[in-house]
């Protein structure tokens, strides 16, 4: 898939298919965080496969807006070092994560955002560190209407030179 196909057609996916993730597709989606861009090459994410049904029932029920990550066949605990561009930076390793997974056929979505402390102990995560998401990776259970996105007109939120100046 090309790149730009799976940013205008990628989804929210909160219901999970029970089939397993092939690892060969795991470490496309994790190696796609770690070559992510990132500020003064600081790298400052850790990034925890958890696969364990009983660890994905716990997160399931820590995460108070993903109690579907007990269906997914595995999800990404993202945990971040503090630093000035850890939230930017984290973030943009997110999203390579989820653009990758989608291209494969694999749905995600982001879990949480602060409030996540409780996760730390479960997964051995050092106070030092913040859990800044969980990711749940699934196939979807249903055919999604690719690209089928509620946004803004264009023109309403991209300007060319000056804001107010319509870029298209």
């Amino acid at each position: 898939m090309e790149v730009f196909e799976a940013v205008r057609t990628v989804l929210a996916v909160r219901a999970y298919q029970a089939r397993p993730i092939p690892a060969d597709a795991l470490r496309r989606i994790i190696e796609s965080a770690w070559l992510t861009g990132n500020s003064i090459n600081g790298q400052p994410w850790h990034f925890i496969v958890v696969e364990n049904r009983d660890t994905l029932k716990q997160l399931a029920v820590l995460a108070r807006t993903g109690p579907y990550i007990v269906q997914a066949p595995l999800a990404v605990v993202v945990a971040m070092e503090q630093s000035r561009y850890a939230v930017s930076d984290a973030s943009r390793a997110i999203q390579s994560m989820i653009l990758t997974a989608w291209a494969e056929g694999i749905g995600s979505n982001w879990v949480g955002f602060q409030n996540l402390a409780p996760v730390k102990p479960l997964l051995g995560i050092p106070d030092e560190l913040e859990v800044i998401a969980i990711l749940p990776f699934g196939y979807p259970v249903r055919k999604l209407g690719k690209g089928r996105k509620k946004r803004k007109p264009l023109a309403q939120v991209a300007h060319r030179e000056r804001f107010g100046t319509p870029f298209a």
